[in-house]
């Protein structure tokens, strides 16, 4: 009978190889010491048209991402669990499966690996994609022909699908959704994002989930009410209106990818009122921190040039967002994604609801945060301020 850690990494290695690894983590160290990462997270990604093995060292203060050959990365995990952290979690499309080891060397598995009766190797594996090119509304929203050839024009947007519907895939993995749940896309656009969402979660993974487009142009909002029609896609709907006249029976996922300035804290506002599980957001133009943002004098030779400040101001901005949305209960992660089509911004913030008293020290973090850059408003903290106090208050447009 194998062991565990065998069985375990000869799971991890063959998912590598087909492409089917979700995420691999290594955490609770063998010795408390700063220098040692608290826990290490892998992914694949492709760097150059290269496949690659990403591991990212998240430490108390800092996290630091470094990229190996998927072989060379397997080998240094595997030393690593050997040597620096006792437990480890492997995700992948198929299953998932825990190895715990004791003081004593004693290793314990948790999960059972999947069958697989065919090994698919690097050289002969062809490249997965979550939303295959053929589906019809691809074609509908003018992405793919009717043959299920990607056009020219929709390439970007095919690659903005597919990391989006990667994205969410993993969020999910992470944190399952109830029995039908309801997922809102706030400002969905011409709602390629939504549509492949949709498919992915409802017919990939078989989800039981219901998911609703809010998006202010009434010429989209009929477009994609009847591409979802032709595709028959009951349980995908699409209305007509703002961030703040929307108010949804219940709300399980938020995403707003494009609202602009303050409209991100409306929307992050409106999934924390609805104890949402996961939340996601792609901001663009913050502009409110940076109006009054008063720059230390220790860094005003660096943030000297307007552009420098306005990125700074932006990274404050969102440093802040995440911080508050830790104060709530989430864990939040921030990170690039690729550009959408309408603004050349690329930091994605996604939030996954915790369990009571995780964040605890978060407001101490913001405060610091404040009073380092002389920030004296910020949307999202007033909206909770006015939500604790049990004011209304209306929401921004996205």
């Amino acid at each position: 009978m194998p062991e565990p850690l065998e069985i375990f990494w000869t799971t991890a290695v063959r998912a590598t190889d087909n492409a089917r690894l979700v995420k691999l983590t290594l955490s609770k160290p063998r010795r408390k010491d700063p220098a040692t990462p608290r826990n290490l997270y892998a992914r694949a990604v492709e760097i150059g048209g290269e496949g690659q093995l990403q591991i990212t060292h998240r430490y108390a203060d800092r996290e630091e991402a470094k990229n190996f050959p998927p072989g060379e990365g397997m080998d240094y995990l595997r030393e690593q669990l050997a040597t620096v952290y006792y437990n480890g979690d492997l995700f992948t499309l198929d299953e998932q499966l825990s190895v715990m080891q004791s003081r004593k060397g004693n290793a314990r598995l948790r999960g059972e690996p999947a069958r697989h009766e065919e090994v698919i190797t690097e050289h002969n594996r062809e490249k997965y994609r979550d939303i295959p090119a053929d589906r019809p509304y691809l074609h509908a929203l003018g992405i793919a022909t009717v043959t299920g050839e990607i056009t020219a024009g929709g390439r970007r947007k095919y690659k903005q699908i597919n990391k989006f519907v990667e994205i969410v895939d993993g969020l999910v993995r992470q944190q399952p959704l109830p029995e039908g749940a309801h997922i809102v896309d706030m400002g969905s656009g011409s709602g390629y994002l939504t549509f492949a969402l949709y498919d992915h979660l409802r017919h990939t993974l078989g989800l039981d989930v219901r998911v609703t487009g809010v998006e202010l142009r009434p010429q989209l909002v009929e477009k994609c009410r009847a591409i979802a029609a032709d595709n028959g896609f009951d349980q995908l709907h699409f209305v007509e209106g703002y961030i703040d006249s929307y108010h949804p029976d219940r709300l399980d996922m938020l995403i707003a990818l494009h609202a602009c300035d303050t409209a991100t804290d409306d929307a992050l506002y409106k999934g924390l009122q609805a104890n949402a599980d996961i939340l996601i957001v792609a901001p663009c133009c913050q502009k409110q921190v940076r109006r009054d943002m008063e720059v230390p004098a220790d860094l005003k030779p660096l943030l000297d040039s307007g552009i420098l400040l306005e990125r700074q101001a932006a990274m404050v901005t969102d440093g802040l967002r995440a911080l508050y949305l830790q104060g709530q209960g989430y864990a939040t992660r921030i990170f690039e994604f690729i550009p959408l089509e309408h603004t050349a911004k690329n930091v994605m913030i996604t939030a996954l609801k915790q369990d009571k008293g995780y964040g605890d020290g978060a407001q101490e973090k913001w405060e610091s945060v404040k009073e380092r850059f002389g920030v004296r408003r910020h949307r999202l903290e007033e909206l909770l301020e006015k939500g604790e106090r049990g004011e209304g208050e209306k929401g921004g447009r996205g």
